[in-house]
């Protein structure tokens, strides 16, 4: 992963094998049009920025990359396992945006599909056969309820992908220097497919500093990916107020990054 730029817009960008057929990455805070404190590339529908802003900033985004504003795809997340699946054309993909989910699956081209984060984990998964792909949005629920698991599986379902031949990037997240969690983590991630000892590190009764990336490329690893397939971003988005938004650093202030993922035509 490097820092690129397209257009007004600045974002962690991810070379998948084979990805002239695909633009996918992880945007940053910078070069949009809201004011502080959610300057500037706020891309979040549920924040508290001016709709205009976030508007124009998704308008940004999607202009960068070549389509219209009615093309870039984000469902209403509630940190749960609903998947979004599109798999016909269409013009104006605007009305998903009041459908709730937490992971995008396609194989129609020249449509971005994103997720917004401000701490949780962001996920893309590429499939170069089918030509396939997905965003996944992963907090500690998603994460312990195995989204990103149901999401390969999702494709695998619907478009014939093969999980040894996936490819996926875990984007800037918290990292575990800022993440403490508490009993009632522990005990979600009890009921999934996760060691919690291998992404989990005991700091003081009853807590623990949480690893979502090592957490989610686990389930990655049992789903069928294979290790050597897997990028894993290190910038944790709470240190780098620079560059990243944060929940748990900014509280009601924060805007929302986006990762996002996109098949050419």
């Amino acid at each position: 992963m490097q820092m690129n730029r397209i257009g007004r817009i600045q974002f962690v960008e991810v070379d998948f094998p084979g990805s002239s057929c695909s633009t996918q990455g992880f945007t940053t805070r910078h070069e949009g049009v809201s004011r502080p404190p959610y300057n500037s590339l706020n891309l979040g529908m549920n924040t508290q920025d001016q709709q205009a802003n976030v508007e124009g900033n998704r308008s940004l985004l999607a202009r960068a990359f070549g389509v219209s504003q009615e093309a870039l795809v984000t469902p209403r997340q509630v940190h749960g396992c609903d998947i979004l699946v599109i798999n016909e054309p269409n013009e104006d993909f605007s009305h998903y945006l009041t459908v709730e989910g937490d992971a995008v699956i396609t194989n129609q081209p020249n449509v971005i599909i994103g997720v917004c984060v401000a701490d949780c984990a962001p996920i893309l998964l590429y499939d170069p056969v089918n030509k396939v792909i997905a965003v996944v949005h992963a907090g500690w629920k998603g994460t312990a309820a195995q989204v990103v698991s149901k999401t390969v599986a999702g494709m695998q379902s619907e478009f014939g992908t093969k999980p040894a031949l996936l490819h996926a990037a875990i984007g800037p997240c918290i990292q575990k220097c800022c993440y403490e969690v508490d009993e009632p983590v522990r005990k979600a991630f009890a009921q999934s497919d996760i060691d919690w000892s291998s992404c989990a590190e005991l700091k003081s009764p009853g807590k623990w500093q949480l690893d979502l990336s090592v957490a989610n490329r686990e389930l990655l690893k049992n789903a069928g990916v294979p290790a050597e397939a897997i990028q894993i971003s290190d910038q944790c988005v709470c240190c780098h107020s620079e560059q990243f938004f944060s929940y748990r650093r900014d509280k009601e202030e924060s805007g929302r990054q986006m990762g996002f993922i996109m098949l050419k035509k």
